[in-house]
């Protein structure tokens, strides 16, 4: 196993410059001098993606930047001492000791526990002023390679054993009156947080006599905590940037969530919010438990946050009922012609693969697909609603919601009538589930009870009061599409281009992407603008992976060595209509991608309205070609677009150089 560090890997007592990224630059620099990176641009813009997730500054004037690259060879660690601090975004001032931790892609498990344990090691006051105090590289190299020689790093902490040097997951009982507490902590890379802040935690809770246990959920391997130890725990912090693995064996336990550095900043903090939340009975806590009592932890969540969740699991759940009978519907009509929607019940009831009708099998075979592809999006309404309840009451609230689809499909209430009554019905299950009652009624509550009441209420309403109204502006509002040509049209693709790439897959993209899938059912021959608008909004969302696929070929220097592996996926995804395909670039550089990709599918939705092209197909992209009407103008329109939205995102990355905070959430991935 090569040296981690070496001398030519350390930089002492210089001046590096005045921001984050002059210092990663440097340190980048050597790594690739060193020979153990192929190229500078990746690993640099890795290290800078990564910081810009997290500042990476930590108590005692130190910070860590570290990264996974494709670029690095070997694990790698560079030190610069610097004799003009720089501000990592700690609390406690700028940093004078910077590592880079710098680890291959795909690192083996013995790398990621060397790096682990130095991470960890940067806790002890005496090592790091033993650093600060060394007068030679060869000192610093000795002073690491005693650290991570011994490597015994295991995924646990606890607070009885030395906070950061011989780690145990222990299982024994606290003493008699001590609080107990367990902890999780991750962070996206896995290598250095993730183990700083259950040091952090374990010193901090060792301070004022907590026991406290934590799983590290690192790159280095995970122990679980002993479901005993989590049992007799009295409440649990997850000091985490990424899901907790595993979150269900906390059930019921009072939570106390928090960033990962903050289990480095404010470990005492946390601990001290712990051990409140354990002794007040309205705490947040860890869902997942059906006899949990207590408030649950999506308490936590405001109403908007509720309400958003809600409405993405309806869509989410939605769109396989759409997607298939959409392409069912287009696929009858290619086989059995446009006059298929008038004949399709008599020719199905009729006749069978026996008994063809007058246009032979082709007619039939067209007829069954169109049926089938009917009644599929027949579900569409009943089954956002479903599962609208779904998310706000779990199991109990999916009759009740389907009924409320249901009956607001009845009524005309379409896509808005659906949100409604899926809502009502959540909420009133939801309501009667937290009713006290007896033991021997309990079996019967969500199975008979809650869905029959929340069904009655929810419908009720919907038939008696709300469902005319809703039905009335379901109506006039695909009255107003109906009539939409010329400029009113053009404006309208311009708005569902930019909502399509707003936010890449999220809230916004799912509103106009559900908007155009529920008038696919009222479409005809006579009223085609559900069609254009279906067209538009697929087009436009394929624009923005094509486009960051695109500009990773026109200006590769730009770009991560990930990003150009993603770029290659790109294309097959913004083929396919899949617009999350730009997810990762917008979230290594947000301010300059977002925009740029808006602007091409604002383009793209504009003249897909504009050039009437049609897609009666709700998903895939170019593969449903068969479904697009003026399928060559629906392709020039991507194609238009995709060319914008790449030029623009090229050129804000080679000319839109902004400062920033070192600690803001988002950062250029490369600024030279």
């Amino acid at each position: 196993m090569s040296a981690l560090i070496t001398p030519e890997l350390v930089a002492l007592d210089t001046h590096l410059g005045t921001e984050p990224k002059d210092v990663i630059r440097h340190l980048a620099e050597l790594v690739v001098a060193a020979g153990r990176a192929t190229e500078f641009d990746s690993l640099y813009a890795d290290a800078l993606a990564r910081e810009a997730k997290t500042a990476t500054g930590i108590p005692g004037g130190l910070a860590i930047p570290h990264c996974r690259s494709t670029a690095v060879l070997e694990p790698t660690l560079a030190l610069a001492r610097l004799s003009t601090p720089v501000d990592f975004g700690s609390k406690d001032g700028p940093a004078d000791l910077v590592f880079l931790i710098a680890a291959p892609d795909g690192a083996d498990q013995e790398h990621l526990k060397i790096l682990a344990k130095l991470a960890r090691s940067l806790m002890k006051k005496d090592f790091t002023a033993a650093l600060r105090s060394a007068s030679t590289a060869e000192q610093i190299v000795e002073l690491v390679n005693k650290v991570v020689a011994p490597v015994a790093v295991v995924a646990g902490a606890h607070a009885s054993d030395n906070a950061s040097d011989n780690a145990n997951t222990g299982t024994g009982p606290a003493a008699s009156g001590v609080k107990r507490i367990v902890a999780v902590t991750a962070c996206p890379t896995g290598i250095a947080h993730t183990y700083m802040a259950a040091d952090s935690l374990v010193a901090a809770a060792k301070a004022v006599g907590v026991d406290l246990q934590v799983e590290t959920q690192g790159s280095a391997g995970l122990t679980p905590l002993d479901p005993a130890v989590i049992a007799a725990a009295d409440a649990v912090i997850f000091a985490v940037d990424v899901d907790v693995r595993g979150r269900e064996r906390f059930a019921g336990l009072p939570v106390i969530n928090a960033p990962v550095k903050r289990g480095i900043d404010e470990p005492e903090r946390l601990i001290e919010e712990a051990l409140a939340a354990a002794l007040n009975p309205n705490s947040r806590r860890v869902s997942g438990s059906a006899d949990q009592s207590g408030a649950s932890e999506e308490k936590s969540e405001h109403l908007g946050q509720k309400l958003k969740r809600a409405l993405l699991t309806g869509v989410s759940y939605m769109i396989p009922f759409v997607a298939g009978g959409g392409l069912l519907i287009a696929l009858g009509f290619l086989l059995g012609g446009y006059q298929i929607t008038d004949v399709a019940d008599k020719v199905v009831l009729d006749n069978s693969l026996f008994n063809l009708p007058d246009g032979g099998l082709l007619t039939y075979l067209g007829a069954v697909f169109f049926k089938i592809g009917q009644l599929s999006m027949g579900f569409l309404v009943p089954a956002l609603a479903g599962y609208i309840a779904f998310a706000i009451a779990d199991r109990p609230g999916i009759a009740p919601g389907f009924v409320a689809g249901a009956v607001a499909g009845f009524m005309d209430a379409g896509f808005l009538g659906g949100i409604v009554g899926g809502l009502l019905a959540g909420v009133v299950a939801a309501s009667f589930a937290k009713l006290s009652v007896p033991r021997w009624l309990r079996s019967l509550m969500p199975v008979v009870i809650i869905p029959l009441i929340a069904s009655i209420v929810a419908s009720g309403l919907m038939f008696i009061v709300l469902g005319g109204p809703i039905a009335l502006l379901t109506i006039g509002l695909g009255d107003w599409l109906t009539g939409m040509t010329g400029a009113s049209a053009v404006i309208l693709g311009v708005i569902l281009g930019l909502m399509m790439a707003f936010d890449l897959g999220g809230p916004v993209n799912k509103v106009a992407y559900a908007f155009a899938v529920t008038g696919l059912g009222t479409a005809t021959l006579a009223n085609q603008a559900p069609w254009q608008i279906m067209a538009a909004v697929m087009a436009a969302g394929m624009v923005p992976p094509l486009a960051m696929a695109l500009a990773t070929v026109v200006d590769k220097k730009l770009f991560s060595v990930t990003e150009r592996e993603n770029g290659k996926a790109a294309w097959l995804l913004g083929a396919s209509f899949i617009t999350e395909g730009a997810i990762p670039f917008a979230a290594a550089d947000v301010f300059r991608v977002i925009p740029a990709a808006m602007l091409g599918a604002a383009v793209t939705g504009g003249l897909s309205m504009a050039w009437n092209v049609t897609s009666q197909a709700p998903h895939g992209g170019v593969f449903v070609f068969f479904a697009i009407d003026n399928f060559w103008l629906f392709l020039l329109a991507i194609v238009i677009g995709t060319l914008v939205s790449a030029f623009a995102v090229v050129g804000l990355k080679r000319f839109a150089v902004r400062k920033r905070p070192v600690d803001a959430p988002e950062a250029a991935l490369v600024n030279a």
